[in-house]
């Protein structure tokens, strides 16, 4: 298969599926520009800020992004292409893009508030309640897992062949770029915001920021290990946290998203250059290792179709700061769709890496694969000398550690809101708690309790939290597709969009949770399941109990507006 109409098919599919379907969506559930946005009725300069579509989009994609376009398809690839492609293009249309969309959609109609309190109106406040108790269990899993695989692209150390430790300079100079963006971040915002110098200026002087920082960090790599990155972080993700949002969060997702783009550009630069025929089987085999086509895939290939997170990002941070909703297609369903275009991007990598190594991409971490197949497509265009493949291998990295970056502090800052409501019965604001509850809504306590418990399973590194997340994430998109579709029924508007979605995937997560409580059951009873083991099973049934009241709950609502 020539990997140059694998790109061009799948570029085409997803541009139709915005124009015509995203279009239709727009007009059905009726997005009136004329209404003002949550960030202009609640506007705070901490939270609720209106921004420009171009810098909003910055935000929202670099935040839903992280690892998953990239990791899924590559991880995915063993039942063969085809299944992969496919439900990247028409999971990114028809499910994830309705999920994104809809959920952003249903928070500007709710004051800029989480899936949580759509859920409150349409379902009840004891669905409300769990639901936020899931979003928060998801969340730390997420810190956790993005902590940990950002502290490892940090790493710079590394162990020779004979297990000597010496220094990894490609790490050491992703990590010395990325604190420069921080610092280049913050004085972006001050030029924006406080000095209300005009947006295409002060992108100018970011780019030119950007690639300073790249040369910089080229030059002077830093070399810190593990442990003491996931300290840094720790401390990080708490001041991003609590800060304003146009300080640090929203212009370093903005400026990190032309980094992002860049990536894409050049893949697509590369994949016409080189235009790879990928011998990567269509298909392999329903069963592969153990695991089956339904329901692996499905969890497996997450952000590149359809992501649970998203909705998180959607309703917590992403509705505070549009300006408008002319912008919440492009925000919404156009983020989507531009992720399942890198998810294509990740699969031709895989399919070239494959054409020329055969298997040995599977002893390679999905980040590596990229960046390895991407570095020799670019070959074909003069980068082929040691130096430019080194530099471009290096700068893959970044963009990669940038996407999980952004998603680290986006998460952190959506878990100090999911446990603030936890704590504020219906109709109630921080402000207006007292006693005990009053300690618990502090944003900084919120924090300190998100931070350490993400921080705490990030330090047994992102492998063994994985498997809980790509569950816990998927269950988490079929409950807000269920209440969404609760809260448009409510207003008597269409919601049939959301129900086939909604039941494909709750029928894909429950039925991965159920397979991994017999794995690891079957594993804690013979003795060899440990501790890791014991963790899944346990989070696993707590997931399972979890949903099943939400959906139980979701259906009589449903039933009863019928």
């Amino acid at each position: 298969m020539n990997s140059l109409y694998l790109l061009l098919g799948g570029l085409a599919a997803l541009a139709l599926g915005y124009f015509v379907y995203g279009a239709w969506l727009e007009k059905v559930w009726g997005l009136d520009p004329r209404r003002p946005t949550p960030a202009h009725e609640f506007r705070d300069g901490i939270d609720y800020l209106p921004s420009r579509a171009p810098v909003v989009l910055g935000h929202h994609f670099s935040s839903i992004a992280g690892a998953g376009p990239i990791n899924g398809p590559i991880q995915a690839a063993i039942f063969g292409w085809l299944p992969c492609f496919l439900w990247i293009v028409i999971g990114g249309i028809f499910f994830g893009g309705v999920h994104d969309f809809g959920a952003l959609f249903a928070s500007l109609r709710n004051k800029g508030r989480s899936i949580g309190e759509v859920i409150a109106g349409s379902i009840g406040q004891r669905a409300k309640r769990l639901f936020i108790i899931f979003s928060f269990l998801t969340l730390v899993l997420v810190v956790g897992a993005f902590a940990s695989i950002v502290a490892g692209t940090f790493n710079g150390f590394t162990r020779d062949a004979a297990g000597v430790l010496v220094h990894n300079d490609i790490n050491g100079s992703t990590a010395t770029i990325s604190l420069l963006f921080m610092l280049l971040a913050v004085m972006f915002g001050l030029l924006v915001y406080r000095l209300e110098m005009p947006l295409g200026r002060a992108t100018l002087i970011g780019i030119a920021g950007i690639v300073a920082s790249i040369a910089l960090g080229l030059r002077f790599p830093v070399h810190i290990g593990y442990d003491g990155w996931m300290l840094l972080l720790g401390v990080y993700i708490f001041l991003a946290s609590v800060a304003p949002v146009w300080i640090l969060l929203q212009p370093r997702d903005y400026l990190s998203s032309f980094l992002l783009y860049a990536m894409m550009l050049a893949a697509v630069v590369g994949i016409v250059a080189a235009r790879p025929v990928i011998e990567l089987p269509a298909f392999t085999s329903f069963e592969v290792n153990g695991q089956y086509l339904f329901p692996a895939l499905f969890v497996t290939i997450a952000c590149g179709a359809i992501s649970g997170f998203h909705s998180l990002v959607a309703s917590g941070t992403t509705s505070k700061q549009l300006n408008s909703e002319r912008d919440a297609r492009l925000v919404g369903f156009g983020s989507m769709l531009i992720e399942s275009a890198l998810g294509i991007a990740a699969l031709i990598a895989v399919g070239y890496i494959f054409t020329r190594n055969g298997n040995a991409f599977t002893s390679q971490t999905p980040t590596q694969v990229l960046a390895d197949g991407l570095s020799q497509m670019l070959a074909c265009v003069g980068l082929d000398s040691a130096e430019a493949r080194r530099t471009t291998y290096g700068l893959v990295i970044l963009a990669v550690s940038t996407f999980c970056l952004t998603s680290l502090d986006t998460a952190t800052r959506l878990g100090r809101y999911m446990f603030q409501e936890l704590w504020l019965a219906p109709g109630e604001n921080a402000a207006d708690v007292r006693g005990w509850r009053a300690v618990l809504v502090n944003k900084y306590v919120a924090t300190v309790v998100t931070v350490i418990l993400g921080m705490s399973l990030g330090f047994g590194g992102y492998a063994k939290i994985w498997p809980l997340f790509g569950a816990a994430n998927q269950l988490l998109a079929a409950l807000a597709l269920l209440a969404v579709a609760c809260w448009l029924q409510n207003l008597a508007r269409r919601n049939a969009m959301f129900l086939v979605p909604m039941y494909f995937m709750l029928a894909v997560t429950l039925t991965s949770l159920v397979l991994t409580v017999k794995a690891q059951g079957s594993a804690l009873l013979a003795g060899t399941g440990g501790l890791v083991a014991a963790m899944q099973v346990a989070i696993a049934l707590l997931l399972l109990a979890l949903s099943l009241v939400l959906v139980v709950e979701g259906r009589r609502a449903l039933r009863r507006r019928a």
